[in-house]
């Protein structure tokens, strides 16, 4: 509740709710949560836990990491909360193809769940940040083509999986007008992802700037050290592009 107070305060449009280690939010919590955000005109979103892998070869994990994924469906429909981010899947010894087929049997069945439930949610597996992950954005783009699931493009994670090579134009040309998506600094290596780290100007003006002239309709939550300020910063960066 407080997070949704600080976000009102600081004049924020957007907040993720992170369910990092485990879903534990009481039912009527999330409802209050969304009741808040609501009045105060926050779009909220659900980040489900990171202990998650629909192609692991165990029967269990799959199933553990399903009913992760549903429960923070679950919460994100009491809030009102649209877009539920996950970290699909690894590899793990399994060819890209092969992993990308089971994740992908597994998102239409979860899918197929909440359309039974029927929550007002939108699946959207995650851009990551490590080549020996799946999620590379041709990945996630086709998951979002064969399966109508939404996507989350992290931009630092690109960055970082990329090895610092990020033509933002190339990728908002294959991005539909409307996305969710994760930013901040990164720090990487030859293996991708190390950690993010505080959003610097400089890194998110190119993007900002793309963002205003296509007009596009992004919602992006910083994931940074300092989520807060930094996300301060980056507004106040669109701001000044839209009124060129």
């Amino acid at each position: 509740m407080e997070g949704v107070r600080k976000v009102a305060r600081l004049h924020l449009d957007c907040m993720e709710v992170e369910y990092t280690y485990g879903v534990r939010m009481p039912f009527d919590t999330a409802r209050q949560v969304g009741k808040l955000a609501k009045k105060h005109g926050i779009l909220l979103s659900v980040h489900a836990p990171y202990y998650i892998n629909l192609a692991s070869g165990e029967v269990e994990k799959v199933q553990a990491s399903k009913k992760r994924i549903l429960d923070s469906c679950q919460r994100a429909d009491l809030m009102g909360a649209k877009n539920v981010v996950f970290h699909a899947g690894f590899y793990q010894g399994k060819t890209a193809k092969k992993t990308y087929s089971l994740i992908r049997k597994t998102i239409i069945e979860l899918q197929n769940h909440i359309s039974r439930m029927n929550w007002k949610v939108s699946l959207c597996p995650e851009v990551t940040g490590k080549p020996s992950q799946f999620g590379s954005i041709d990945e996630i783009l086709n998951l979002m083509k064969d399966t109508g699931c939404g996507i989350t493009v992290d931009f630092a994670h690109l960055y970082a999986r990329q090895q610092g090579r990020l033509e933002y134009e190339e990728i908002l040309d294959r991005l539909p007008e409307r996305f969710h998506a994760h930013f901040s600094g990164i720090e990487y290596g030859p293996k991708g992802e190390k950690k993010h780290t505080r959003t610097t100007k400089k890194f998110f003006e190119p993007l900002a700037r793309l963002l205003i002239q296509r007009k596009l309709d992004v919602t992006i939550i910083n994931e940074s050290p300092q989520p807060y300020k930094d996300a301060v910063m980056m507004k106040k960066i669109l701001k000044q592009f839209e009124g060129h």
